[in-house]
């Protein structure tokens, strides 16, 4: 009866978020280069691009029209790709992004972190930095098919977390696991690990089939699915025994039902197009970066004079109306008004279902 009311009171939140919609949080894919291979890369990113990084000074008009016309002011940017350390300019767009007030923190594999590259990135203020890394040295290296990535990330994790130890308030940093069957029996093993490596915070995500992960069958069936969420919720009440734990969530995917809660700090929320919004390494504009589909393309930062915060304004309808994405199955889901047809990235148009069902799974 509580949790009811607490969604309930949650979706007025929600309906308040979406007539809102404040800018609080930009995607810049900064390059689609990658100097790995992964097996599960939703945006099939490659070392040599068809699309050329887009020049900072591009991006930074985009940041000047948002300072400019976006009333929230703390915005932060999230440097993604590709691989954005294969860019030796990120520290002058760093700079530029610190320099108009907003915050700013880079998703790396870090195979190409030193200990002089990391401090140059603090120095040109960077915030807060995500690590992927996905189990132990065999599963990570075959998944991101490359023998060297292993010790590369968990060097910089050390790293990090020996920074975070010194300076508490000076950067935040997490990992993000991708899980699949390859990974998930050693999860619990794993978790010890992360723990005495100095980690904190653990973001956990399931493949989702985009990309070149379409290609490789690395979904979890419906039972291991549900095994996953019992991990995720034992590991929450975690301790070891000399009392460290680590806090851990479950991605934004999809509505999970009883477990709602349980495995996240929030109910399920599609916040794409809601607040967060991000600029494509090609110029086009949409949500999160994992919504890639045409129909949810909002326009392109180079046909519309860097105006991002009039697409902003003007489009992304798409997005806060998801009255579209009541059709097929969902169309008669009574967990419709909780969930309003999964994640925007589980969409292939503006017409279809969801390519999959948390729900379904775990029910």
């Amino acid at each position: 009866m509580m949790k009811r009311f607490k969604q309930a009171v949650f979706r007025l939140f929600r309906d308040h978020e979406i007539k809102k919609h404040e800018l609080r949080y930009l995607f810049w894919e900064c390059t689609l280069r990658c100097n790995l291979h992964c097996l599960h890369c939703g945006s099939d990113c490659l070392s040599v691009s068809g699309t050329p990084d887009m020049p900072v000074e591009d991006f930074v008009r985009v940041l000047d029209d948002i300072k400019a016309n976006n009333p929230y002011k703390n915005l932060t940017v999230c440097i993604t790709g590709g691989e954005p350390l294969l860019r030796n300019d990120l520290e002058k767009a760093g700079l530029e992004i610190k320099k108009r007030g907003f915050r700013w923190g880079i998703v790396t594999n870090a195979l190409f972190m030193t200990p002089e590259r990391f401090v140059s990135l603090l120095n040109s203020g960077l915030s807060s930095i995500s690590f992927s890394i996905d189990g132990f040295e065999s599963e990570h290296n075959h998944l991101r098919q490359n023998e060297h990535s292993f010790e590369k990330v968990r060097e910089a994790i050390k790293m990090a977390a020996a920074f975070k130890k010194q300076f508490p308030h000076r950067l935040v940093f997490d990992v993000i696991t991708c899980v699949h069957r390859g990974n998930l029996a050693s999860l619990r093993e794993f978790r010890e690990y992360l723990i005495n490596l100095g980690v904190s915070d653990w973001r956990i995500f399931s493949i989702f089939p985009e990309g070149r992960a379409a290609k490789n069958d690395l979904a979890l069936s419906n039972e291991e699915y549900r095994s996953l969420m019992y991990f995720i919720a034992e590991t929450r009440k975690y301790k070891t025994s000399e009392g460290k734990s680590i806090h851990v969530n479950y991605s934004c995917e999809g509505y999970l039902g009883k477990y709602e809660l349980k495995v996240r700090d929030y109910f399920f929320f599609c916040r794409g197009g809601v607040n967060v919004g991000s600029v494509m390494c090609d110029g086009s504009v949409s949500a999160c970066l994992s919504v890639r589909a045409k129909d949810f393309i909002q326009g392109n930062i180079y046909e519309e004079n860097f105006e991002y915060m009039r697409l902003w304004n003007e489009r992304y309808q798409i997005m806060r109306d998801r009255s579209w994405a009541k059709t097929g199955k969902c169309a008669k889901c009574r967990k419709w008004k909780n969930c309003l047809g999964n994640g925007l990235h589980l969409h292939e148009n503006a017409a279809s279902e969801p390519v999959r069902c948390n729900f379904e799974m775990l029910n």
